[in-house]
């Protein structure tokens, strides 16, 4: 027996990665990842979020809006993590592209801020494309969701995918943009660079090599376009521009 189903976001994602190069591959990889999940000022969500400051984490139900979904199942997905090359099955995965683009993730509820039209949610940790569609919200609960026994195979957490430098320019880049006020925290904009580059985001089958000559590579995060090649292991981002339009 089948049934369709109505999904009525209850909110939206406000992130600072706008597109999904560079999106980090689970939640909490990046911990200098800021978001906001941004609510309507009603008095229903009024209602709906009462007690939520007391917990320290949120599971969120969302939804894969930036994908591209073709319309016939495939079963099989192949994993970043197994080089991109190795099969398995899409429920055994936690592959973007599924039967239904059903997304969940475990982010750290910072603080709560109501504005006059919105009550935003503070996260970090998230792994969230801006504009992303909420579905729900549950808390964190550490004596049913932590499982210190549990296995998870081939998904083990490794070590990001390589160290970090700036070229001259792009550092200078960073510093004059702090120096006009274009930036609030210079400190936090180059964590976040740093963290979503050094995992790697770059296809599984360029993962763990270095780049051909001159070979460029560019994700927007933190409201600039950041350029890095990749050289003896090191990512070296070598140009920083600010972005003039969007959150970003």
């Amino acid at each position: 027996m089948t049934a369709d189903f109505t999904l009525r976001p209850i909110a939206h994602i406000r992130s600072c990665y706008p597109e999904r190069f560079g999106i980090p591959r689970q939640s909490g990889l990046v911990p200098a990842a800021t978001a906001q999940i941004v609510f309507a000022n009603t008095g229903d969500n009024q209602l709906a979020l009462r007690g939520i400051e007391e917990f320290s984490h949120l599971w969120v139900v969302f939804w894969f809006h930036g994908q591209d979904y073709g319309a016939t199942f495939k079963p099989l997905v192949s994993p970043p993590r197994l080089g991109g090359r190795t099969q398995v099955g899409v429920y055994a995965s936690r592959s973007p592209n599924r039967p239904n683009p059903i997304g969940l993730s475990a982010v750290q509820l910072d603080r709560v801020e109501t504005k006059r039209s919105e009550i935003l949610l503070h996260i970090t940790g998230a792994d969230l494309l801006d504009g992303t569609p909420v579905l729900d919200l549950k808390p964190y609960i550490l004596y049913a969701d932590a499982i210190p026994a549990a296995t998870s195979a081939w998904a083990t957490l490794e070590t990001p995918g390589f160290a970090v430098c700036w070229a001259d320019a792009a550092a200078i880049a960073l510093e004059e943009y702090w120096e006009q006020g274009r930036i609030a925290d210079r400190s936090a904009t180059q964590t976040l660079i740093e963290q979503t580059i050094g995992q790697d985001p770059r296809p599984a089958h360029e993962r763990g090599k270095d780049g051909l000559p001159e070979q460029q590579w560019n994700l927007r995060v933190g409201g600039f376009d950041v350029f890095w090649r990749v050289e003896g292991g090191t990512a070296w981002i070598t140009r920083l521009v600010q972005l003039h339009q969007g959150r970003g």
